[in-house]
Order: structure tokens, then sequence, then C-alpha cells
């Protein structure tokens, strides 16, 4: 794929952008099921990952079942220069984001100083900066649109997580930033939501290096449910979404448990999927 050029394909020229909502990590897991839930209320969707035979896949799957049929960006989101790629291809195809979720990131399973950095310091890019960028950039044109953000974080933001310590600091930043921004935003009608989700079976797990996947019962979600969870939460202006009645416990963990304590009980579980 050369991002140096936009695809030959979908250029347009004239008349006032359409609105669009921008969907990144949409080949898998939530993002797929995000990117249906938003063609299903109306949404015409952009999805953009790396993966091109599963983003197709996904478009396909929403063209059938009667929607606008997807724009696919094919991108590398963890490269420096996705996000200028993701801007002119959308302006090229006169297009410009009314909603924007993003969805795209990965963890890794291990202690910080054992795994290698460049992979953690990249994970910090998808997770934070390109998320960050993404948010930032569109901000004119969902205002237009009086649209929102839905930035996908993760109940491992709101507790230390040795064994994953990177993953759940880049998390934290995705909930903060998120609860700063909606604030900061609310004059110019852009809602902003920080979806919160627990276990959700999907290849994160994998990508993670999580083998030895047991959750404890009532924590796991289905993505669909997730993603479910997470439209209605934004369209209802929501600051923070946690899907599930067990998951909504831990945010208040930190409350009445010490952190080194919270640290060492979530070490105990990571230890054995790391022995697994």
């Amino acid at each position: 794929m050369d991002m140096d050029r936009p695809l030959a394909a979908e250029r347009v020229s004239v008349g006032r952008p359409k609105p669009v909502t921008l969907i990144t990590g949409a080949s898998s897991g939530i993002g797929v099921e995000l990117a249906r839930i938003f063609a299903e209320n109306g949404h015409e969707v952009v999805l953009a990952a790396r993966r091109i035979p599963e983003l197709t896949t996904v478009a396909e799957s929403i063209r059938v079942a009667g929607h606008p049929t997807p724009h696919v960006l094919p991108v590398d989101l963890a490269r420096a220069d996705a996000t200028d790629w993701i801007a002119r291809e959308l302006a090229a195809r006169n297009l410009e984001p009314s909603f924007l979720v993003n969805n795209a990131g990965y963890g890794l399973l291990g202690q910080a100083h054992m795994l290698d950095r460049a992979d953690q310091l990249a994970m910090i890019d998808l997770n934070c900066r390109t998320l960050t960028d993404l948010s930032l950039r569109f901000i004119d044109s969902l205002a237009r649109h009086r649209g929102g953000i839905l930035n996908v974080a993760s109940i491992s933001g709101f507790i230390p997580g040795p064994g994953m310590s990177v993953y759940n600091a880049s998390k934290a930043f995705v909930i903060s930033f998120s609860v700063g921004l909606r604030r900061e935003l609310q004059p110019k009608g852009v809602r902003v939501t920080a979806l919160c989700p627990g276990p959700v079976p999907t290849e994160f797990q994998a990508r993670a290096g999580i083998l030895d996947v047991h959750y404890p019962r009532g924590f796991d979600r289905p993505a669909e449910d997730v993603a479910r969870d997470g439209y209605k939460g934004l369209m209802r202006n929501r600051a923070v979404v946690v899907p599930g009645l067990h998951n909504k416990l831990v945010p208040w963990l930190p409350r009445f448990l010490p952190r080194n304590i919270l640290a060492s009980l979530v070490y105990g579980r990571l230890r054995r999927w790391e022995d697994a």
C-alpha cells in the first residue's frame, strides 16, 4: 500500500463534504461490531485498519445487510504519517467525520523491563498518540455536525497493571484525556465518551500473548454487547461507559483499596497468564 498517494477509487471533488463515521481498528473484534451498529443506525462508515481482506469482508457484510457500502481505508495506524494519510484520503473522497471512533489499540503481557522496548513504545504511539491526533484533527468537522468521539479504553485504565504496566497506563491516559476533552468541547456541541470494557473474547488476547484465558465469572462480555453499550452511551452523551455489572465495580476499587494492594492482586492474576 502506497500511503503517499490517495487511493484511486472513490475520488470525489465537488459539493459539500459528506459526513461519515470514521472507525479505526475496524477489521476485528469490537471495531467490527461498532461498524455494524453505527451502520444499523444510519451512519455511513469509514473503516480504517491494516488488514485489507478483513476490512473488505466487514464492508461487504454491512452492504449485504442493506446499509450504505462502507468506505475502506487500508492503513497501518501505528505509522507516524497514518493520520496525515487518513486526512488526505478523506479529503480526496470529499468526506469529513461527523463521528470518530478510536478503537485501534493493543496490549502486551509481561514485565515491562523484559518486554521489547520498541514494541511497548509502538503500543503507546497507537493507543495514545494516534488516538489523540485523530481526536484533535477533526474537531471542526465534528462540531459542524454536532457529532462526537468514542474512545475505546478499558477497565484496566482504572487500576495499576503490573504484568501489563504500559498497557494499563495507556488506557488510563485514554480515560483522562477523554473526560477532559469532553468538558472542553461542550461549548462546541461535541460529545466525547470513553468506552471501558472488561475482558472481551477477541484477537486482543492472542496479540497480547495471553494464551490461557480464564476470566472471573461475570466479567467477560461479547464484543457486540460492548459495542452496543458504547454506541448508546455516546448518543446519550455519557462521559464514561463501563459495560457489565461486575465491571462497574472496578472503577471504585482504588477508593477502597490502596494501590499497592491492588497492584499485587492484579499481578497475581496476570502472572498466571504469563506462566500458562
